[in-house]
């Protein structure tokens, strides 16, 4: 069961495996794109390909939803980057569900775990595997494997890297299951942190807060939603800084030309700004924006 592309290694890391993949669960079709054509989700492009047979239905709950499922009769559903299940379908596979989580459980429990990692600042997280229970991500751990995160490391690109190990993870999980020498063990709500979906406003840039905390936020929200800040009354998009000595007002642009590019004053210290994007244009780099837009030492965003 899962809908991006970040359960797509998963899907066929099992399918070249032991195990048989009876059916995928996945969303249904959605608009996308400009057009708003209809699209598939990546993991029933994917199931296609394999020529797995692929479920979507528009209600978990829908009788008839439950009862196609039912018929499959799986012995376990494997879970990733789907949605919450409802008890009626928890109770259908003999073996229960497993569900794979980019984070150390129980740190980072919801929709965005690994941004928030890095906004955060941790240097590092991780994979877990665990049995589905009634709670959000609070069931049994399995498995987990800890991953760090790199200093200049965005979400996307660590996103990138961890679906990948987390299939890995998945088959160790299946094997062990399978064997029956891998039990879950209960996971305290000790150290829990929330991980909640990321709104746009999440990207907005207070330059009160310190140049490291600055580009942490800018790191953990790239590539969505983005971190921005204010500058002629347009949205701004900062994809990436750098740390740089000098100290100015907070959002004051201490250093504007054509070979340095911009260094923005924060709380604490300075952030160069590496990559950056006006409204409807592309990205380009600090020097390129200077030289295309009037941007003097003094003004301040925000």
């Amino acid at each position: 069961m899962g809908t991006p592309d970040f359960a797509v290694p998963t899907l066929e890391a099992i399918a070249k495996s032991s195990h048989e993949v009876a059916t995928v669960v996945t969303r249904s079709d959605a608009p996308r794109g400009r057009g708003r054509r209809l699209a598939a989700p990546e993991v029933k492009i994917a199931a296609e390909s394999l020529g797995i047979p692929v479920l979507q239905p528009t209600k978990l709950r829908a009788p008839e939803f439950v009862e196609s499922l039912r018929e499959v009769g799986a012995d376990l559903f494997v879970v990733v980057a789907f949605t919450i299940l409802p008890k009626v379908l928890l109770a259908l596979p003999r073996l229960g569900s497993i569900n794979l989580h980019p984070s150390l459980l129980p740190k980072y429990r919801g929709a965005a775990p690994i941004n928030w990692a890095i906004i955060n600042g941790e240097r590092g997280t991780g994979i877990t595997t665990f049995l589905l229970s009634g709670r959000v991500d609070a069931g049994d751990v399995l498995i987990q494997e800890r991953v760090d995160i790199g200093d200049e490391e965005t979400a996307g690109e660590l996103y990138e890297r961890l679906k990948v190990q987390g299939a890995g993870t998945i088959l160790k999980t299946l094997d062990g299951l399978a064997e029956g020498r891998l039990e879950g063990k209960p996971q305290s709500d000790e150290g829990a942190t929330p991980a909640p979906r990321l709104a746009k406003e999440t990207g907005r840039i207070d330059w009160t807060q310190s140049a490291e905390q600055i580009q942490n936020l800018v790191r953990g929200t790239n590539p969505f939603p983005g971190a921005f800040t204010m500058w002629g009354g347009q949205p701004l998009k900062i994809h990436r800084v750098s740390l740089t000595s000098g100290s100015v007002a907070p959002g004051s642009v201490s250093i504007a030309d054509d070979r340095d590019g911009i260094v923005v004053g924060t709380g604490e210290g300075s952030v160069r700004l590496e990559e950056l994007q006006p409204q409807g244009k592309k990205r380009m780099d600090g020097p390129s924006f200077v030289r295309g837009y009037r941007v003097d030492a003094g003004i301040t965003f925000g």
